[in-house]
């Protein structure tokens, strides 16, 4: 007798359930459906074998999603080796809702597995009454679970790249050509409702969204004057079309309008108006998403196209999955079965023949660019979707190659391999990239202590940088220097006076004067020596009254003495070798200055 085992999924955990009178039961479906309906009957029909609950959400999700791919994860497989029977030829059989997942585990356990048959109303039931089977499970658990879980699911199932997610664009793309649509339509409403007042504006401006805003402008036309041209040449940027207008005003067949008319009219037209500036943002709007989300596509093909080409496959990630020839008639594709029902040629081109490469090729290259043109835009569809990094290098070699490929076909002019262009893309790619790494860690040079310690608003260039560290380290090192020479200088000044006070004789006490004569005297401290002020006389301490001629040339002879042991002292002291030679140097040249003082 074959006994029939149940696995049931939950957000909680696996379930495993047998069903009594499994051939019975197979043979009064409709009891069964009934019985699932009242929990005290189900009990009797099913009963719970074991139930394993997720240890931790991140469990439950990687369970669920190797379920929803119909893979038999090791949790399940060993759950149930340890509590199904032995398999016997005939005696056990397991029901599960997924036919995928009864496939894997059929080939791993090599159990029979079967989903049909009275196996959903089973699952229902017990989906229905699984709190009353489990102990601890309530049906608010049971819901919160459930929606946890749901939501994990869900959010793994989107990118988190916010700013490379392709929806956006299908949205944007598809929006824009519902606008594109309305604004041809409202625009040919006030065509035909302004032109019972002034016919001749529509053949003097046949664009949609300059006549909207020239019958927002005029209005009645009777009040067009002369002053309104300005307004009117700046509205068409044409002042022929201005004054052609003005004269057609004048002579119109159109008939007269009454005040609340022209007040529908301006409300319509100014509608319009707003709906076409709204189109231009969008257009914009679009240009930056393809930007961030396929820049080597948008370099290629163009914002719009390329736009449309995720659009009708779905995702960037789908379009990138197509091959070349799936993306060269990608939006023919009711022509393409038509041809191939009445077995006539197939179309050459899709959405790709609004790029404009189409259109410069001539009539017979048409097919022959539109097969190139979709390899190419493969290979950039590819690169923007698995790349990390955003670039439009590629984009740019891969637009070079079908000019060179149209300049083939019209001058017989060898273009480049494509191994050749690749390789200069990837090298220069690789040089952008390296250089976008060196000016993100080239840190802003600051000299203020207190702003070292702030975190830089915006990172400089290489160049800026360089320049900056230069700018800041050679005055520091000029400083520096010139410290260093202050210093050295007072160093030697000082070993010169001491040479020069051994050599100055004892001073001679001076003769008394009278109190009239006497006048007050200074100590000054004049270059490292004492000197006293004498009635504006300057005399050096220590020497004898004479004439100020010997003063001056004693005066004379110990300053240069001075000045001449600094000069020799700073010429020879970096270039001795040890200190002893200085110190004897320096003997020596104060043994000749006491000589010559």
């Amino acid at each position: 007798m074959t006994q029939l085992f149940v696995l049931f999924e939950h957000a909680s955990g696996y379930g495993l359930f047998r069903v009594q009178e499994f051939e019975e039961l197979g043979t009064f479906l409709p009891q069964v459906e009934a019985a699932v309906a009242d929990a005290s009957k189900f009990r009797h029909v099913v009963k719970l074998v074991a139930f394993r609950a997720f240890t931790s959400a991140a469990s439950a999700l990687a369970n669920i999603n190797a379920i929803s791919e119909g893979l038999l994860t090791e949790e399940l497989s060993g759950f149930l080796e340890a509590n199904l029977p032995k398999a016997k030829k005939g005696g056990v059989q397991l029901g599960v809702c997924d036919p995928k997942l009864g496939a894997s585990i059929s080939e791993a356990l090599a159990y029979p597995v079967t989903h049909t048959g009275v196996v959903p109303e089973v699952l229902r039931g017990i989906r229905t009454h699984l709190p009353s089977f489990v102990k601890g499970l309530t049906s608010g658990s049971m819901k919160q679970t459930e929606l946890g879980l749901g939501h994990s699911y869900s959010r793994g199932k989107v990118k988190f790249n916010v700013h490379r997610v392709d929806n956006m664009i299908i949205q944007s793309i598809a929006l824009v050509d519902q606008l594109d649509k309305d604004v041809n339509t409202f625009a040919m409403r006030i065509k035909e409702w302004y032109s019972y007042h002034f016919p001749e504006l529509a053949k003097l401006v046949p664009e949609n969204y300059p006549y909207s805003l020239c019958a927002y402008f005029i209005k009645d036309r009777h009040t067009l004057t002369e002053e309104s041209l300005p307004k009117l040449e700046e509205i068409l940027m044409d002042s022929a079309k201005a004054q052609a207008i003005l004269d057609a005003s004048r002579m119109s067949m159109g008939m007269d309008i009454s005040p609340i008319d022209l007040m529908n009219i301006e409300r319509f037209a100014k509608r319009v108006i707003s709906l076409s500036e709204y189109r231009k943002q969008l257009a914009e709007y679009l240009k930056t998403k393809m930007s961030m989300v396929a820049p080597n596509l948008a370099t290629l093909i163009g914002e719009v196209v390329g736009a449309r080409l995720i659009s009708h496959a779905g995702s960037l990630t789908n379009l990138a999955k197509y091959p070349a020839s799936t993306v060269q008639i990608l939006g023919a594709e009711k022509a393409l079965f038509r041809a191939i029902k009445t077995r006539s040629n197939t179309p050459k081109y899709g959405l790709i023949f609004h790029s404009s490469f189409i259109g410069r090729a001539g009539t017979a290259n048409k097919g022959r660019i539109s097969r190139y043109l979709a390899n190419k835009c493969s290979i950039a569809t590819r690169i923007d979707c698995f790349s990390e990094t955003l670039t439009t290098v590629f984009g740019e070699r891969l637009r070079e190659q079908v000019e060179e490929r149209l300049k083939f076909y019209e001058t017989g002019t060898l273009p480049r391999k494509n191994v050749e262009v690749m390789s200069e893309a990837l090298g220069e790619h690789i040089d952008r990239l390296n250089s976008q790494k060196r000016k993100a860690d080239q840190l802003d040079v600051s000299g203020d202590a207190a702003s070292a310690g702030e975190p830089p608003k915006k990172k400089k260039k290489k160049k800026q940088a360089q320049e900056a560290v230069e700018a800041v380290e050679v005055p520091v090192e000029e400083e520096q220097g010139e410290k260093k020479k202050k210093k050295k200088k007072k160093h030697l000044m000082e070993q010169a006076e001491a040479v020069t006070a051994a050599a100055e004789p004892e001073p001679v006490e001076e003769p008394a004067t009278t109190p009239k004569k006497k006048k007050k005297k200074k100590d000054v401290e004049m270059d490292g020596e004492a000197v006293q002020v004498n009635g504006g006389e300057v005399e050096v301490a220590g020497e004898a009254e004479t004439p100020k001629k010997k003063k001056k040339k004693k005066q004379q002879q110990l300053e240069e003495a001075i000045n001449g042991t600094l000069e020799e002292t700073q010429m020879e002291v970096p270039a001795a070798g040890s200190e002893e030679i200085v110190k004897k140097k320096k003997k020596k040249k104060k043994h000749q200055v006491e000589q010559e003082v």
